[in-house]
């Protein structure tokens, strides 16, 4: 069972990081509008969220989820590649998902400019 200062420490992380990812979400979009195409700006722009929002559950700790990216590196290093696998398989889905929805806005950037 966790205690309510790791749980307080859980919510300040992910508080924490969500701002992280807005500010340097930002950051990056202004710096992406040097690049001449709307698709690759968008592109990137999704594949940053993919990347770095993308969680995975714990295997210590149920109900508590940790970036994928944190956790896939982690086991890697350690050498556990089957629990590595489980966080390159949510990258996987969500980058499913963002290319479906990067795809529909291209449709819909190519309507609006008609």
């Amino acid at each position: 069972m966790i205690d309510t200062d790791a749980s307080l420490a859980y919510g300040i992380f992910w508080a924490a990081y969500a701002l992280a990812f807005v500010v340097f979400f930002y950051m990056m979009k202004s710096l992406f509008r040097l690049l001449p195409f709307y698709g690759l700006r968008t592109l990137l722009l999704s594949a940053l969220v993919v990347l770095l929002l993308t969680p995975v559950e714990s295997a210590e700790i149920a109900d508590w989820w940790i970036p994928a990216w944190l956790f896939a590196g982690y086991e890697l290093i350690l050498g556990e590649a089957d629990a590595a696998g489980r966080a390159i398989f949510n990258f996987t889905l969500a980058a499913v998902a963002m290319l479906l929805v990067w795809i529909l806005d291209l449709v819909r950037y190519r309507l609006v400019r008609k």
